[in-house]
């Protein structure tokens, strides 16, 4: 038998099976930039590190390194997702976790996304703390 989460990862009220787990199985699932960078952060929670890779945009996917991705996945413990603002194609956000050494993190980005053939993917975002 498996649990559900009373709430998302991701910060919404659905369980995680009835959220992002979706776009995780099917990444079409993702209507918006937003849900995609929703699903992204989930993904670090479950260490869902072949979404990861496969969200990336085609263009800026060779740049990652699936064993980095793995590496910060497995060494966090994520807290919180904040998104802050949103449009179309960006996304602004606060991701809140604990390092390797259990330190308070917030890694607050401005993430560009691209829609090609009804996916949205993560094209590269600008770090602002």
């Amino acid at each position: 038998m498996t649990t559900q989460h009373t709430t998302c990862y991701c910060g919404h009220s659905l369980p995680y099976e009835n959220c992002c787990k979706k776009v995780h199985i099917d990444q079409k699932e993702a209507k918006t930039a937003e849900q995609l960078m929703r699903a992204r952060y989930s993904a670090f929670v479950v260490q869902n590190i072949d979404f990861l890779y496969k969200s990336f945009y085609v263009a800026t996917r060779s740049f990652q390194n699936k064993k980095e991705i793995r590496k910060w996945a497995e060494e966090s413990k994520w807290l919180q997702l904040q998104i802050l603002r949103t449009n179309t194609n960006t996304v602004e956000f606060e991701a809140h976790y604990l390092d390797a050494q259990l330190n308070l993190q917030i890694h607050h980005e401005i993430s560009r996304f691209k829609q090609t053939e009804g996916i949205w993917y993560y094209v590269d975002g600008d770090l602002l703390s």
